[in-house]
């Protein structure tokens, strides 16, 4: 794969492996939907000019794109990849929930990625120059998750469940939130642009091994009440990756 290099090229990327994750069928497709939809309205904000220094942003989206294409295409190779992205990878094989499928995309990329991909495009300038703008995203992002929600319910019919039981805990798997994701990331990448060529590796790792451990309660929450009830709400949802993803992306629903 020719790495991109503009937020275009990676919106090219991500529908190859949408339409991949179609054909085979595939689990992976969700998160690259999720992925693809969330990259063509930063782009729009890009080009409409509604962020500080858009052409620093651009760089550091598409550093943060490659990092999630590279660990898809090394996975894909049998080569290896940080535990979270594994985890995430290795999980799409089973039937979980679409929302457990997407969140632990999320997950990896978020919390590990995101505070990579700006601390290195950042390295060497004043990290509070692109926070305003990383903000912005984390603006443009929340409105998408709440359009996500709205767009699960037509392929995940008892998803309201966890509307429900979201006023009375705080479990993770249903606190969990894009914005909050990005938050964390804010954390991580100003402790690693601190550090040096010779201390990053180790601090990744670290950071990878922290990002797996939420990815582990993504996949098996500790309360049994909502590991009974995502998996009744897994039954329930379609299972032809195709169907989902075309309902996911169609604007308005078809009648059955």
């Amino acid at each position: 794969m020719k790495k991109p290099t503009t937020i275009k090229e990676v919106l090219i990327e991500l529908d190859k492996i949408i339409d991949d994750s179609i054909v085979t069928n595939s689990r992976l497709g969700f998160f690259a939907y999720l992925y693809r939809r969330t990259t063509a309205e930063v782009l729009k904000e890009v080009e409409l000019g509604s962020f500080e220094n858009g052409d620093q942003l651009q760089q550091m989206d598409v550093a943060f794109a490659n990092l999630y294409l590279d660990a898809y295409y090394d996975y894909k190779a049998g080569k290896s990849v940080s535990k979270c992205w594994e985890f995430s990878f290795v999980n799409a094989e089973k039937k979980l929930s679409i929302l457990q499928h997407i969140i632990m995309g999320v997950n990896a990329h978020i919390n590990l990625d995101l505070g990579i991909a700006t601390a290195e495009t950042m390295k060497g300038k004043d990290i509070s120059g692109i926070k305003n703008d990383f903000n912005k995203v984390n603006d443009i992002l929340y409105n998408i998750t709440n359009e996500m929600q709205d767009r699960l319910s037509r392929v995940s019919p008892l998803l309201f469940i966890l509307d429900i039981l979201v006023k009375n805990t705080d479990e993770l798997i249903i606190d969990f939130s894009m914005r909050k994701a990005r938050e964390q990331a804010w954390n991580s990448t100003n402790y690693l642009w601190t550090l040096n060529d010779s201390q990053l590796p180790e601090a990744i790792k670290s950071l990878d091994s922290i990002v797996c451990k939420f990815a582990k309660t993504i996949q098996n929450p500790k309360s049994l009440p909502i590991k009974l009830i995502l998996k009744c709400i897994s039954f329930f949802e379609k299972k032809n990756i195709g169907i989902v993803i075309n309902k996911l992306k169609a604007e308005k629903i078809k009648p059955n």
